[in-house]
């Protein structure tokens, strides 16, 4: 069976914007799970993605205590045969590939924010980098961005950047 995933990340809420997007909340709605890379900001945006589904994430630079009293450094979960784990810093670009295979060497998928720059690569490893960029906070990126993509059985298909 499918699942369809959500990945957003530096959400900045209240600070770069007042809400989450409607877009996103779309997406969530359908999505079967929700990843996000941290930079939430407020806990509030937390309770409301959890309010359209199961939710997935990690704290950021910018998240509090109270965030980082609910939720990891770092977040793993096996999906349909897919090791997905979520952070949200890896450091500068150059290099990352190489860093991250030596971090993250049981992983498949590695879904981090930071930067607000949507990222796509795969490691010498064959590990798949996520970024989805920020659905708020575009910073110097043409768009506002999140990705959804669907793993089934294995293979991680259908990974759309979407504009906002």
């Amino acid at each position: 069976m499918a699942t369809r995933l959500l990945l957003i990340a530096d959400t900045h809420i209240p600070g770069r914007a007042r809400a989450v997007p409607d877009a996103v909340l779309a997406a969530a709605d359908a999505a079967d799970l929700i990843v996000h890379a941290g930079d939430w900001v407020s806990t509030g945006v937390l309770d409301e993605l959890e309010q359209h589904g199961e939710v997935v994430g990690v704290w950021g630079n910018n998240d509090g205590d109270d965030l980082r009293a609910r939720l990891p450094e770092v977040a793993r979960r096996s999906i349909e045969g897919v090791r997905l784990a979520v952070v949200h810093e890896t450091g500068p670009a150059t290099g990352r590939e190489k860093r991250m295979d030596a971090a993250y060497p049981d992983d498949d998928v590695l879904v981090f924010g930071h930067s607000h720059i949507p990222w796509d690569t795969t490691t010498p490893r064959g590990l798949r980098l996520l970024n989805p960029g920020s659905p708020t906070d575009r910073r110097r990126q043409p768009h506002k961005t999140f990705v959804t993509l669907t793993i089934d059985a294995g293979d991680l298909r259908d990974v759309d950047l979407v504009v906002v």
